[in-house]
């Protein structure tokens, strides 16, 4: 069983820069692909980045490719979000989330664990 804890959400303005982390506890990543979601009010959990524990390749949403960074830190057993340039359009509740096959991706289905969850919220 796995369990994931987001942290880093905040209040900042339009152009600023926050960094998500999530924790893992309870198995390592190792062999996992972890991912980033977010849901806005009344729309939709979207993908948003997905890393492989095991060889470190990403995948991103046009909507964020250039601006948001995924990493992990295989040590620490925790994955990251950087988020630059930021925009009110990303504010949402965002989520990471681990799939034990490894695949991860794009498709929310594939992802077994979710944390709970933490707030983004920028302002223009």
């Amino acid at each position: 069983q796995v369990q994931l804890v987001e942290s880093g959400g905040g209040l900042v303005q339009a152009g600023g820069s926050l960094r998500l982390s999530c924790a893992a506890s309870g198995r390592t990543f190792s062999g996992y692909a972890m991912g980033w979601f977010r849901q806005a009010p009344g729309k939709e959990r979207e993908f948003v980045a997905a890393i492989s524990w095991s060889t470190g390749s990403t995948n991103y949403a046009d909507s964020v490719k250039g601006r948001f960074t995924i990493s992990r830190d295989s040590v620490k057993n925790t994955g990251y979000l950087q988020m630059n340039s930021l925009k009110p359009e990303d504010t949402a509740v965002y989520y990471c989330a681990a799939d034990p096959s490894g695949r991860g991706g794009r498709v929310r289905s594939r992802y077994g664990y979710w944390g709970q969850g933490t707030q983004v919220t920028v302002s223009s």
